[in-house]
């Protein structure tokens, strides 16, 4: 069975970046894709970030094509062919931006157009995110809201995806 969409689930230095960068060149090397896509969807606004983002940059090898892009998901999913492997990283960091930056309603609109674009694209879509809803409920209605649209976001991706994989210590857990 051909993997078209892949959601790699896990939490914060799991492994989960590296081991989805390893699989989309997988894809590449054994010519099921030509052109390697890094969606990166975070925003530098501290050097704390600018540093993950420089360890990134120097881990990936030379084959990427990168967009460093917060927000437009479906568009750059919808717009991309079937010799494409895209690789989101990462989901929670566009979640945030959908609630601290555009609001719930515009975070819900533009959910919509992602899971209509992960049904309708050829593109071969590796999408890494933290799981965060292994934890006690946070206090905060903002964090409740994020803990709460992070598990639905899954669940939705999780139903459609081909494939579902739980990283622990660098470790690969197939869900689906």
């Amino acid at each position: 069975m051909t993997e078209r969409v892949t959601l790699m689930l896990g939490g914060a230095r799991s492994g989960k970046s590296r081991l989805a960068e390893q699989l989309a060149e997988h894809y590449l090397q054994n010519e099921q894709v030509e052109k390697l896509l890094y969606v990166a969807t975070a925003e530098v606004k501290d050097t704390e970030m600018a540093q993950r983002v420089k360890h990134h940059r120097e881990t990936r090898s030379m084959h990427w094509t990168v967009i460093e892009e917060s927000w437009t998901l479906p568009e750059i999913i919808a717009g991309t062919d079937e010799q494409t492997c895209i690789l989101v990283d990462c989901l929670t960091l566009w979640l945030t931006y959908g609630l601290c930056e555009q609001g719930i309603n515009a975070y819900i609109k533009q959910k919509s157009a992602l899971l209509r674009a992960l049904r309708e694209t050829q593109a071969k879509v590796i999408l890494v995110s933290n799981e965060v809803g292994h934890g006690i409920v946070p206090l905060g209605e903002l964090s409740r809201t994020f803990v709460d649209q992070s598990g639905w976001l899954h669940q939705d991706i999780a139903q459609l995806a081909d494939r579902v994989d739980f990283i622990m210590a660098g470790c690969t857990l197939r869900i689906k």
